[in-house]
């Protein structure tokens, strides 16, 4: 099971290695090693791990990182419905994707089954990971065999319990509008991912049109995500919209973006905010700062009356029964 990571405290040494090792991931910046090398190096670095410090302390819980404590806790459940061994390890970060292979494999572990927690494709997230655990096996564990659980953005089971845990939050609330929120991408990445160089972006109504280009489509698939989940929530086409966040300056990124349509939408008259973000499956800073803190203030500072962020399914137990489900279908 491999998630993103997290950095190992809130401290600014810590954040500053984190977001180095993130950073200069080339398919985080799609751009060349010495264009990415002075961005993060001479710029990023020399700016933003203080800032994104105080946005961690934040968020931070007693027991360390949320994104790493509710990770493990999920890891723990799925590993407890499965006779096979199990392990965590995260895409940045000292979670390494390179222990827990060696844990598998000082198990004796022979076939490993990889489960990127991302729904959607991107480079920058699923590729990258799947990269990242074949490099590792051919440099390090030559004598591993691989299987890897695809993309899940419209399996029927992870939208079940999608709907499952949006309905037992939506419970008690009222609501106006409901904005679905997934994280950003560069305009660039969806164009890079593009096996026909012909569709993404390049074509009216480039989502909405068939095409081999939708395998590796991020915002095609996040559409389409979000057309499952209101269908079976039975939410009015009035009623929702969606919007992408975690946007970087300098280059076009998948529009609308979310902090924007926060203060359209309040201003507009809608007074009470339901927000999801189905591109996470664990709370994380991008979900319990910009979103659940940043986001409520921004609606509220321009109009709103109430805002609700919907947690992720973190460990929720039929989320880690989904999992085995499709581990064991892999046996």
């Amino acid at each position: 099971m491999i998630n993103l990571g997290s950095p190992d405290s809130t401290s600014v040494a810590d954040v500053r290695k984190y977001l180095d090792e993130f950073l200069m991931d080339k398919r985080v910046i799609g751009k060349s090693y010495w264009f990415r090398w002075f961005l993060v190096k001479i710029i990023i670095l020399n700016t933003r791990p203080k800032k994104s410090s105080e946005a961690y302390k934040k968020i931070w819980w007693k027991e360390g990182s949320p994104l790493i404590v509710l990770s493990e806790r999920l890891f723990k459940k799925v590993e407890k419905k499965l006779e096979i061994p199990v392990a965590l390890a995260m895409r940045y970060g000292s979670i390494s994707i390179n222990k827990g292979l060696k844990e598998l494999s000082d198990k004796g572990v022979k076939e490993v089954i990889v489960l990127p927690l991302y729904p959607h494709y991107a480079m920058s997230s699923y590729e990258t990971v799947v990269v990242k655990v074949e490099d590792e096996i051919s440099k390090n564990f030559p004598w591993l065999k691989k299987k890897t659980i695809p993309i899940f953005y419209k399996n029927k089971e992870y939208i079940k319990v999608m709907v499952q845990n949006i309905q037992k939050h939506l419970k008690e609330i009222q609501y106006d509008h409901i904005l679905f929120s997934y994280h950003g991408l560069p305009e660039s990445h969806l164009k890079i991912s593009d096996p026909t160089n012909t569709h993404c972006l390049k074509k009216e109504n480039c989502c909405s049109s068939k095409s081999l280009a939708h395998e590796t489509c991020y915002r095609h698939q996040v559409l389409e995500t979000t057309e499952l989940l209101v269908n079976e929530l039975k939410i009015d086409k009035s009623k929702y919209s969606n919007a992408f966040q975690s946007r970087l300056a300098n280059e076009p990124w998948l529009k609308p973006y979310t902090d924007k349509e926060l203060v359209r939408l309040a201003k507009e008259g809608k007074k009470n905010m339901v927000v999801i973000t189905p591109a996470f499956v664990t709370d994380c800073l991008e979900t319990l700062e910009e979103i659940a803190m940043e986001g409520k203030k921004e609606f509220l500072e321009s109009g709103g009356e109430d805002y609700h962020y919907i947690p992720c399914l973190n460990d929720d137990i039929n989320w880690a029964k989904v999992i085995s489900n499709w581990t064991k279908d892999l046996l």
